[in-house]
C-alpha cells in the first residue's frame, strides 16, 4: 500500500521544500493544501482516516507546516480533534522548520560536549530560540537565557514558556553590542537564532571572553549571526571555542526532518511536535 502524506500548510501555497524532503524520506505521494486553518482542515483529515482502516492506517500520515507558527499549532489541535479514538493517523508538526531546526542545533552543540551545569545564552526569542531553550534545559543546562532587543518582549516570551511548558528561562536584552558582551560574559554556550542577515554576536562581544566553549549560528545569509563564523564550521576550534555554522546545522536538520517523516509510517498514532521531534533527533548520528 502506498505511503500517503497529507500536507497542510497555513501559507497560501504549500511549501515545496517540505514536500521535497517528504519524497526523499520515502513518501510515495503527497496531497498538499495551502491556506489551512483550524476551521477548514477537518474534511481533509476525515479523507485520510476513513479511506483506510485497521493496520493500513499507518500508511497515511499528516504533515503540518507554514510560516505562521501559532496558526500551524492551532491546525494541529484541530487535526487531533478530528480523529475518532483509535481511528487516526500519525501527525508531524514543524511550522517554519522550527522544531527540526532547534533539534539540530541542540544535537550539534552536544557533539562530544556535556551541557549539564552550563550556562546557555540564546540570542533570538522566536520559535527556534524557544525550542532550543527547551532542549538545552532537557539536557541539564544549569541556566538558559533567551534574549532579543526588547527586554519587555523577552519577559513576555519566557512567561509564556513557563505557562506552557513549566520551565524557567531567564529573559535578556541585546539592544547594543555592549549589552551582548555583558550577557555573554559568563556564558558557556552561545546560540545565535536571530533573523537572517543580522550579526547578533559582534566581534567585540567575544573579545577576551574566557567562559564560552561552544558557539552555534543558524544564519546562512551574510552577514552571519556570529562574527568569525563560517557556514561550514562543524566543530572548528577558534580562540578556544568550538564553532557550528548554519550549513553544518542545516545538513543535520535535513536528517532529522527525513527521519521524523519516515517514523510517521511506523504507527497510526504518533504526534511529533516540539516535545517529541527532539527524541528522534537524539537517535540520529549527528557527525558529518
Amino acid at each position: 500500500m502506498k505511503k500517503l502524506l497529507l500536507h497542510l500548510d497555513t501559507d497560501p501555497v504549500a511549501s515545496t521544500f517540505d514536500q521535497a524532503v517528504a519524497y526523499d524520506a520515502g513518501v510515495d505521494n503527497i496531497i498538499a493544501h495551502g491556506g489551512a486553518t483550524r476551521d477548514n482542515v477537518t474534511p481533509h483529515v476525515h479523507g485520510m482516516i476513513f479511506t483506510r482502516g485497521g493496520k493500513n492506517l499507518k500508511n497515511s500520515a499528516i504533515f503540518i507546516g507554514g510560516s505562521n507558527v501559532p496558526a500551524s499549532e492551532l491546525v494541529g489541535k484541530a487535526v487531533k480533534k478530528a480523529f475518532f479514538g483509535p481511528v487516526s493517523v500519525s501527525v508531524m508538526l514543524d511550522p517554519n522548520g522550527s522544531n527540526t531546526t532547534a533539534a539540530a542545533i541542540a544535537r550539534k552543540v552536544l557533539t562530544d560536549y556535556d551541557v549539564k551545569g552550563k550556562n546557555v545564552v540564546i540570542l533570538g526569542s522566536g520559535p527556534v530560540g524557544q525550542r532550543t531553550a527547551l532542549y538545552m534545559l532537557k539536557e541539564g543546562a544549569k541556566q538558559v537565557t533567551l534574549t532579543c532587543r526588547s527586554m519587555e518582549r523577552s519577559k513576555a516570551t519566557v512567561k509564556e514558556m513557563k505557562e506552557h511548558y513549566g520551565v524557567d528561562v531567564l529573559p535578556g536584552e541585546t539592544r547594543s553590542d555592549e549589552a551582548v558582551k555583558r550577557i555573554l560574559a559568563e556564558a558557556n554556550v552561545v546560540i545565535a537564532a536571530g533573523p537572517a542577515g543580522v550579526c547578533v554576536v559582534p566581534e567585540m562581544a567575544l573579545e577576551n571572553n574566557t567562559s564560552i566553549e561552544v558557539v552555534a549560528d543558524v544564519n546562512a545569509v551574510p552577514p552571519l549571526g556570529v562574527a568569525g563564523m563560517e557556514v561550514m564550521d562543524n566543530g572548528a576550534e577558534k580562540n578556544g571555542m568550538r564553532y557550528y555554522g548554519a550549513i553544518a546545522i542545516g545538513n543535520f536538520k535535513m536528517k532529522v526532518h527525513r527521519g521524523a517523516i519516515s517514523s510517521l509510517f511506523e504507527s497510526n498514532d504518533a504526534f511529533l511536535d516540539e516535545t517529541t521531534i527532539y527524541d528522534i533527533a537524539c537517535k540520529i548520528d549527528n557527525e558529518q
